[in-house]
């Protein structure tokens, strides 16, 4: 089971051998912290969205309702689609979706089981820093049974958020600016630590933790407490004589990794961004900002 903590996954219907899902592109109200809220784009009420998850061979059409006061799209990052599925309207025949409009994507699902992203392709340097964009996995249906016990995903955002002094965070409802190229709060699934949820694992369990990343900054991830096994990249699985140990990688922009470990050292272990000011809460001295934990249970 794929879970994204503190988001949901998609619900879909199945009619004909098709998988329905819905998204809903609109403004949504990001909490960051406790009281602290954002004033963001994301879908179905969140930022970034529900994950979807599909499976290889899946026929799929997915709904994108706009409720946005401008146009949008949805691009299937490293998905083989047909170029009018592609969701790049300044550039390709896929369509823009307008404001009260929707657009049904579908598509058969021919890559292998990996992990992608969803986000927006129109006007991407504000609605892209706005917070539009999640997660689709391609799940393998078999590997649960022998391979895998726990499997998270995180996708990494960073927001400039007005209205606060530097070093300072309080409770409000605060405005965004997309086109700033300096930011302030960073985020795991749409939360700053230590509002973030533990990723639980149990001695023995083999654990898989996917990150991705679709903002401006790379982010080196790095994991205490144990080496991790980087398995797969862009949603491509490596060949086991390619795989490599890690404890820090760089996910940069439109980047996707699986990495995997053992659990064998118990207690609570840090996972976090190793840049310094972007495990803060704008600039503040406690850990904060783009982190979160594995805890034993």
């Amino acid at each position: 089971m794929i879970i994204t903590p503190d988001l949901p996954n998609l619900p879909f219907i199945e009619r004909n051998g098709v998988k329905l899902f819905e998204l809903v592109a609109e403004p949504v109200k990001q909490e960051l912290l406790p009281g602290l809220f954002i004033n963001a784009f994301g879908y179905n009420g969140s930022s970034p969205g529900p994950t979807i998850i599909v499976y290889p061979g899946d026929y799929v059409q997915i709904r994108v309702h706009n409720k946005l006061l401008e146009p949008t799209s949805v691009h299937w990052h490293g998905l083989d689609v047909t170029n009018v599925m592609d969701g790049v309207p300044e550039a390709e025949p896929s369509p823009k979706i307008q404001p009260g409009s929707y657009f049904d994507y579908h598509f058969k699902i021919v890559n292998f089981p990996g992990t992608h992203m969803y986000h927006t392709h129109f006007h991407s340097v504000k609605q892209e820093m706005m917070g539009l964009g999640g997660a689709f996995i391609i799940a393998d249906p078999n590997e649960y049974r022998t391979k895998i016990q726990r499997d998270y995903f995180i996708m990494l955002q960073e927001f400039k958020v007005m209205g606060l002094e530097k070093g300072e965070v309080k409770e409000g409802n605060y405005y965004l600016d997309p086109f700033s190229d300096m930011f302030n709060f960073f985020t795991m699934n749409g939360r700053c630590f230590p509002y973030t949820t533990p990723l639980q694992v149990r001695y023995g369990e083999h654990v898989r933790i996917r990150l991705g990343n679709l903002m401006m900054n790379a982010h080196p991830i790095h994991m205490h407490g144990q080496q991790f096994v980087v398995t797969a990249t862009d949603g491509n699985s490596l060949a086991p004589h390619n795989r490599y140990f890690k404890n820090t990688i760089l996910v940069s922009s439109g980047e996707t990794y699986d990495v995997e470990f053992k659990a064998h050292n118990p207690g609570t272990w840090v996972v976090h961004c190793h840049i310094p000011h972007h495990m803060a809460n704008n600039f503040t001295e406690k850990l904060g900002g783009m982190t979160t934990t594995i805890r034993y249970v």
